[in-house]
């Protein structure tokens, strides 16, 4: 049996019934989801790059700034969860934010081990100016509606199925 036989009949092994096609490598790099989504993904941002720079962002701070004018204020916990980002990754770019004038870091009255961000009046001001953001970025991708909005619901299975299932809570000592 040849590699790539090897490669196919694991595959299926894998997949349950699933069946490839007989003739397909599994291994072969166009037939790979991982790479697939790591070039959309390099190109959309690459398409951001000059539409963000006039208003001072990077993307990751775009995606912290519509949280906030989704909703504020936000717990940095809660953020992390929205965005789904790491405190590490998340906090420099709070700081870099703050140090913009854009969002204000402060602790909750509610409860003061929580750090709150709220948006500056820069910050809601900038909203105006973004607010042209997604219809550039859909005509920079010459995509329609319809297939962006399949696209969208296509990659939030495909983000539900990536989760890491959540451990089982341990259970009462007996």
């Amino acid at each position: 049996m040849s590699t790539a036989e090897r490669t196919r009949a694991t595959a299926q092994t894998a997949a349950g019934t699933e069946k490839l096609p007989a003739d397909a490598d599994v291994l072969a790099l166009e037939n790979q989801v991982c790479f697939a989504l790591a070039v959309a993904s390099r190109g959309v941002l690459a398409l951001y790059r000059p539409v963000l720079e006039p208003l001072g962002l990077t993307h990751p701070q775009y995606l912290v700034m519509l949280a906030l004018w989704e909703n504020e204020p936000r717990s940095v916990k809660e953020l992390g969860q929205v965005l789904q980002l790491e405190p590490a990754t998340l906090s420099p770019l709070l700081k870099r934010l703050e140090s913009a004038g854009l969002v204000q870091r402060e602790r909750s009255q509610r409860d003061e081990r929580v750090l709150d961000i709220t948006l500056s009046d820069a910050g809601r001001a900038l909203r105006s100016r973004a607010e042209s953001i997604p219809a550039t970025i859909v005509g920079e991708l010459g995509m329609t509606l319809d297939e962006l909005d399949g696209l969208r619901s296509t990659l939030h299975k495909l983000i539900a199925a990536a989760a890491p299932t959540e451990p089982a809570a341990p259970s009462a000592p007996r």
